[in-house]
């Protein structure tokens, strides 16, 4: 009889193991699993420091091995610019490399890449400036009639607005707003977000 109630404890207290709830996990185990999702979240979103793996300022082997190597078609010479879909980058997304170093990255049409503010490629134009209000500058499309224009933001650094950027340390975003009054692309990183063609 007290075999049977001894046999019977040990049973329940198996089963009641097994059914413990999330709670029960051992804090390293439930820090793992909610950190996951947090990373890749960052991950995610483009802002002026880079992408992911990609961080403005890598030279051209550090990103070669994060994205893989420029297409054959691209100009060999390292010391020429280069604007290009790295093969194993996120669709929509450019690679920039000057002198052999990562400068810019632009979110393009067919990319699904969002700002650290939400925005992307698709969204409207006037919810963009309506959010950044005078923490940005607006100026004029070269290309496209009104509502096109750009957005320039300097995040940290507002005396940089409506000015031309030299300084290799600076890092901002560019939105390209097209005639449809929708943004275009978003350029990201150091000063040349700035250019309008490519690598000019």
């Amino acid at each position: 009889m007290i075999r049977n109630a001894v046999l019977s404890s040990v049973a329940l207290l198996a089963l009641a193991a097994c059914n413990a709830p999330e709670a029960a996990k051992a804090p390293e185990a439930k820090a793992a699993e909610s950190a996951a999702p947090v990373e890749a979240a960052a991950a995610a979103v483009l802002t002026p420091q880079g992408y992911g793996p990609l961080k403005i300022g890598m030279t051209q082997a550090e990103v070669d091995a994060a994205v893989g190597p420029p297409p054959a078609d691209v100009a060999s010479d390292p010391s020429e610019c280069r604007h290009y879909q790295a093969p194993n980058a996120p669709q929509g997304l450019l690679v920039m490399m000057e002198k052999g170093v990562l400068t810019r990255l632009t979110a393009v049409t067919g990319s699904t890449l969002q700002t650290e503010d939400g925005m992307g490629v698709g969204d409207g134009g006037e919810q963009l400036k309506a959010r950044f209000g005078a923490a940005a500058s607006v100026t004029p499309h070269k290309y496209q009639e009104a509502p096109a224009a750009y957005v320039t933001v300097w995040p940290g650094a507002g005396h940089l607005l409506n000015t031309y950027v030299s300084d290799p340390a600076a890092r901002g975003l560019v939105f390209e707003i097209g005639q449809d009054g929708k943004v275009a692309a978003i350029r990201a990183g150091g000063p040349s977000i700035q250019y309008v063609e490519g690598c000019s």
